[in-house]
């Protein structure tokens, strides 16, 4: 894995450099000498901490029992990797979600059984969001990992195929009866299906991305110690001055994993392969109030019913037609090509859309126009950097087979 891994970090610092060399050929001389280290302003100085501290601090799911439980891990573990879950035998999470890619398989749309319409989204970080999904088809983790075992287009297997497996095979049952506190019923197919995904949450739990530049420099904020520039670039600190400032990305993009988790219209293709147009959030919201495996459901595990208020408000509006999921910003140069149609190759295209975007194509949540940013080539190459500094290439899971189980 490690050299899958370094490959792909040479790849990114190679796509890295020629992206900002392709933006400062557009900037012009007088630009680049009015380029200076920024100051930021108390207030700024506070929007910088809310981005912080990372990680963040980590929280059990109560709708899942066994969600942060290390038998439930490594139940979750062996089941992620095991092509068995498939209908073919052939496919597995992982194949999709590659830990040397960052849990996405780099491809513009994901590839299980047949092609998908979306891009493949990193299951990094994924603990604490509200849906899941590029139009929040689930509302938990271990709802949306069902899902691909069920769709015929990736790994198309059944709740009987999956118990079963589960059932026949020594280590797993042995696994189950450890994570659960009972052997995997005989008969109840559907009730062994949604501990399967508990597992498997339990597990993409644990894939948290590592510190980064930025949060160094953010951390050396709170303690109010100066920063030295060559620890952080003053590039990256003008573009983070955009980015909390004149781009207003963090209307979007808040919080320590930079990300509200809520759903917008950002102006980028919004078009499946066939021409038909992705109604993104909007069809999805029916179909999640229908689910069996919704937090409405009896396979919700807290009892206290407070994790399902977020589902039962959920409300059909005529904005949320082409609406998706605002993405995590953390390692993007690992994560391209970009968008849910992943129509989008590099960081740069993906700034010049915004700072080029037809207002009518870009909505806020009341329904009014977004604006473009306006930004110069100089501020378009800062704000790159910015992005960059969001990534960290080390790679903190290692695989852990758990041994025997007895």
């Amino acid at each position: 894995m490690g050299s899958g891994f370094e490959r792909s970090r040479r790849f990114a610092i190679r796509a890295a450099c020629a992206v900002i060399g392709a933006l400062l050929a557009g900037t012009s001389p007088a630009e680049q000498d009015l380029a200076a280290k920024p100051d930021f302003t108390d207030a700024e100085i506070k929007i910088i901490l809310s981005h912080g501290p990372w990680p963040a601090p980590a929280q059990a799911d109560p709708s899942n029992r066994v969600s942060g439980k290390p038998d439930a891990i490594e139940l979750g573990t062996r089941l992620f990797f095991d092509q068995r879950l498939s209908a073919s035998g052939t496919l597995s999470c992982s194949s999709c979600h590659v830990p040397e890619r960052n849990w996405t398989d780099n491809l513009t749309r994901g590839v299980g059984m047949s092609e998908v319409d979306r891009n493949t989204p990193t299951l990094m970080n994924l603990l604490a969001s509200r849906w899941y999904g590029w139009s929040g088809a689930s509302d938990s983790l271990w709802s949306q990992s069902l899902r691909p075992i069920l769709d015929e287009r990736e790994l198309a297997a059944t709740p009987r195929h999956v118990a079963q497996l589960v059932r026949d095979d020594e280590q797993l049952a042995c696994r189950y009866r450890k994570a659960f506190g009972a052997p995997p019923s005989p008969s109840d197919d559907e009730a062994v299906f949604v501990d399967v995904g508990k597992a498997l949450a339990a597990f993409q739990e644990t894939l948290i991305s590592g510190r980064t530049p930025f949060d160094r420099f953010r951390d050396a904020l709170a303690k109010s110690e100066q920063p030295p520039s060559e620890t952080y670039s003053e590039p990256a600190q003008r573009g983070l001055k955009i980015f909390i400032g004149k781009g207003g990305c963090t209307a979007c993009h808040s919080g320590p994993n930079f990300t509200g988790g809520e759903f917008f219209r950002t102006g980028l293709s919004r078009f499946a392969p066939r021409g038909q147009a992705d109604p993104g959030r909007r069809a999805e919201i029916p179909q999640l109030m229908k689910s069996r495996f919704n937090l409405l459901g009896r396979y919700n595990d807290d009892k206290s019913g407070a994790s399902a208020l977020r589902t039962r408000e959920a409300a059909l509006e005529k904005t949320n037609f082409g609406e998706f999921k605002v993405p995590s910003l953390r390692n993007l140069i690992l994560t391209a090509p970009y968008g849910r149609d992943g129509g989008v190759e590099t960081l740069a295209e993906v700034v010049r859309h915004y700072s080029g975007v037809d207002p009518a194509s870009l909505r806020a949540k009341d329904g009014r126009p977004g604006k473009p940013l306006d930004l110069t080539p100089r501020e378009q190459t800062d704000l790159v950097v910015f992005l960059e500094s969001l990534s960290t290439f080390s790679n903190p899971w290692r695989p852990d087979d758990g041994g025997q189980c007895y």
